[in-house]
């Protein structure tokens, strides 16, 4: 012991200069963000020749906001005195020339690249600019000069025309970030990349109907902006994973092995959903506005494994008007999930599987086998008396149930019944203490 700690003491007091130069290489080649590499720079010829070996550089938003240099000239200065670089991540301002002459300096070794474009003012730029609507498709065709990359992160760009990338062969990871798109430059763009794994469409806006077809695709998430009306149609054997927001109509091929499943759109209404038989899938998701029930319905039907659900959504109705949702079946509904172990339901979609009481006539061998926690959230007074005993019910038969969190949420109501209502719950959870909390 006292042997070790004598070379530990013989090693901590190493200067860093005494270090071999590979070691050197290796240590400062690990930085990543640019204003850290320029300081290195700055410490001594050796230090300089070292952080010519990173394999990463992240130029921040303000790298440059000093105004002591132009933000072209600096970070093509940092980009091309690196020896093999793998990972480009620009968020600063750069031209469409110096990022054309970078990519094509460093296509053979980038892997990864990541742009903040700045093509977009405020997400809705002025269209009628021809200098700027020129300006962005220019700025996008560099782009596909680095053949080799494995994934793309763009980041506010508008793609009015379908950009010059010719295919990525080896892309496996593409993400597109608070975009302005049309649907063919979209469907083009995917096109161009047919063998992503993993598909990312975030805070897009202008996309109407889009068809995805990537047979390698796995993850999938996609937030559309608008009237929530777009119509999406995703055909991959390999998705495990869809994540969707902002779509009215969707429509998945049956050849699938999703897993985890999430849709929502609090824009607009979802009329229909077809995803086939859902065997494997483990979570699900349904959030929104306004579902049409027979979508609601259909996804509940084919996911009927399912082992972790949640269920927010306000209203009903197959048209325009906001309308209840029809009544539920407690037995029913949890004969027809007996996978399920974890629950979320609030608001409307709680009070209507309240609303039938199939209690009365109940088999003596009904059981909920396998919830182990379930949150509901209680909006309204109405039909308290209901509402208790689907609580108690849901308490009673549940044989694994270690968790029954109750969430009182803008019951605001002046008349007396939401006071009552409010104490019988307290009291339930009083009685039920350890397994029930009223939040």
């Amino acid at each position: 012991m006292i042997q070790f700690d004598e070379e530990m003491d013989e090693l901590s007091s190493t200067h860093f200069d005494d270090l071999p130069d590979a070691i050197v290489q290796c240590i400062l080649g690990h930085m990543k963000n640019a204003r850290d590499v320029a300081a290195c720079n700055c410490v001594s010829r050796r230090w300089k020749d070292s952080t010519a070996y990173v394999r990463s550089l992240f130029f921040p938003r303000n790298s440059f906001d000093n105004g002591t240099i132009d933000p072209d000239i600096g970070v093509g200065r940092m980009i091309l005195s690196t020896v093999w670089l793998e990972e480009l991540i620009i968020y600063c301002p750069f031209s469409t020339a110096g990022l054309a002459r970078w990519i094509s300096a460093k296509s053979n070794s980038l892997r990864h690249l990541e742009l903040r474009m700045d093509t977009l003012n405020e997400k809705r730029p002025p269209e009628e600019d021809p200098k700027l609507l020129e300006e962005i498709p220019n700025k996008l065709d560099c782009i596909g000069a680095a053949k080799g990359l494995e994934s793309l992160s763009l980041w506010g760009v508008l793609m009015c025309k379908t950009p010059k990338w010719g295919v990525f062969q080896k892309l496996r990871s593409l993400q597109i970030v608070g975009a302005r798109l049309n649907d063919s430059a979209l469907c083009d763009t995917l096109r161009a990349c047919p063998h992503v794994k993993k598909l990312s469409l975030l805070s897009c806006d202008g996309l109407r109907s889009i068809s995805i077809e990537l047979p390698q695709l796995e993850e999938c998430r996609l937030d559309f902006y608008g009237q929530g009306d777009c119509m999406l149609s995703l055909s991959s054997s390999k998705v495990h994973l869809l994540d969707v927001q902002g779509c009215s109509w969707i429509r998945l091929e049956q050849n699938h092995r999703l897993r985890n499943l999430s849709v929502a759109n609090n824009a607009g209404k979802v009329y229909k959903v077809d995803f086939g038989k859902l065997p494997a899938l483990e979570f699900l998701s349904i959030r929104g506005v306004q579902w049409c029930w027979s979508a609601v319905s259909s996804i509940l039907q084919s996911a009927s494994e399912v082992k972790h659900l949640v269920m927010k959504i306000e209203f009903s109705g197959d048209s325009n008007r906001l309308q209840p949702f029809p009544e539920i079946d407690l037995v029913e509904f949890f004969n027809n999930h007996p996978e399920m172990q974890t629950f979320e339901i609030q608001g409307a979609m709680f009070a209507a599987m309240c609303q039938r009481n199939s209690l009365k006539n109940l088999d003596p061998k009904f059981t909920i086998p396998c919830l182990e926690e379930v949150l509901i959230t209680v909006r309204s007074p109405l039909n308290a008396e209901q509402k208790m005993s689907t609580l108690d019910s849901i308490l009673k038969y549940s044989t694994k149930l270690r968790k029954m969190v109750i969430r009182v949420s803008k019951m605001k109501n002046c008349h007396t019944s939401a006071d009552d209502f409010f104490e019988e719950i307290c009291r339930f959870g009083l009685m039920n203490r350890g397994i029930v909390q009223i939040e």
